[in-house]
């Protein structure tokens, strides 16, 4: 059924007000297409020209980790992509084929169900669920950052800590260290333990995958390996401060034999990052030079990590306080009192 009075309206737009020419006149149907045309053509001209100096390094992952994470991203915005993009053009096609001048166009007002609809619109959104659950479900514990890369070749141990705002990192194995620049062997997986001095951060080489929180008091670890040389962009991917937008570094992705001659180089450096040069070091201080240093304080990351907790050397909170205390006496223990119950802890226990 049609109804005639709708048809009564003139296509060009609404009624005018009697006695005034429509505002409708300057602009027929073929003209507003064309600006329409045009007003697309320059937003996407000009979108191009703003997006031509970015850099989609998450989409060019040069190791095997940052490839399963770019399959993840294109899959699952595909399968989204299933229901966005149907939905998007039949919103376009109703509007066009049911516009007022359309003639030909059925009229229905009292339409109101169709069970093939419901079946379609249901049923594709649940199958599109159910796909995704299993797909995070599985690469949930396939890129799972604490799972260690299966791999022939034994890895390189790095102790990062965040501090404000440059990246320290300490190579446990050869007893050296760097600020703002991370040295790794390509096709060597890397294993990172990672923790902060005092604001947290954010760990992240967008190329290799995976960003992991570095945390003051905390630990967290990360497993990545790049498979091409190369240099890639480091930084820290959360808000720390006013030196924030300064704390990146360079990854030197190189050969096995490039690697050992870094290392090399870096134990020929006369600095050594003991205690007072780590202290100085931790200042906050923004834009800090690539620095290397020959020797580390033994359990320098561990110290770091457990700077709060009780009794440790490098506890301002609770070690000093602990410290302040005096020893409470212990009373002499009698045969008789060592073999006496103990019916807290057995209860606990129990």
């Amino acid at each position: 059924m049609r109804n005639p009075a709708i048809r009564k309206q003139p296509a060009t737009g609404p009624d005018p007000t009697p006695g005034r020419p429509s505002p409708w006149r300057h602009f027929p149907p073929t003209r507003a297409l064309r600006l329409a045309g045009s007003a697309g053509r320059a937003a996407a001209v000009g979108a191009a020209a703003l997006l031509g100096g970015c850099n989609m390094a998450l989409m060019s992952p040069q190791g095997d980790i940052g490839v399963q994470e770019k399959n993840l991203i294109l899959i699952a915005l595909g399968l989204m992509l299933l229901v966005v993009i149907p939905v998007i053009a039949l919103t376009l096609i109703f509007a066009w084929r049911y516009r007022a001048s359309n003639t030909r166009a059925t009229y229905a007002p009292k339409w109101s169900h169709s069970t093939a609809i419901e079946v379609v619109v249901w049923s594709i959104p649940c199958v599109i669920v159910v796909t995704l659950a299993v797909l995070i479900w599985r690469t949930t514990h396939s890129l799972d950052p604490y799972r260690p890369i299966e791999s022939q070749t034994k890895p390189v141990r790095v102790e990062v800590v965040a501090l404000n705002w440059k990246w320290l990192f300490i190579y446990p194995d050869y007893g050296v260290a760097s600020v703002n620049q991370l040295a790794i062997p390509v096709d060597t997986p890397i294993d990172f333990r990672i923790t902060a001095e005092s604001l947290m951060n954010s760990f992240f080489v967008p190329q290799l995958g995976s960003q992991v929180y570095a945390m003051s008091g905390m630990q967290t670890q990360l497993h990545l390996i790049a498979n091409q040389p190369g240099v890639y962009a480091g930084r820290s991917a959360a808000f720390s401060g006013p030196g924030f937008s300064d704390m990146h570094f360079d990854t030197l992705a190189t050969s096995r034999a490039d690697f050992d001659a870094w290392i090399a180089r870096a134990k020929a450096s006369p600095l050594a990052l003991d205690k007072a040069a780590y202290n100085a070091l931790e200042q906050p201080s923004a834009k800090a030079p690539v620095a290397l240093y020959g020797s580390v304080m033994p359990r320098l990351f561990d110290g770091v990590v457990n700077q709060y907790m009780r009794g440790m050397p490098r506890d301002p909170m609770c070690g000093t306080a602990a410290a302040a205390l005096p020893a409470a006496p212990s009373p002499a223990l009698t045969p008789d009192h060592a073999r006496a119950p103990q019916p807290v802890r057995a209860a606990a226990e129990s």
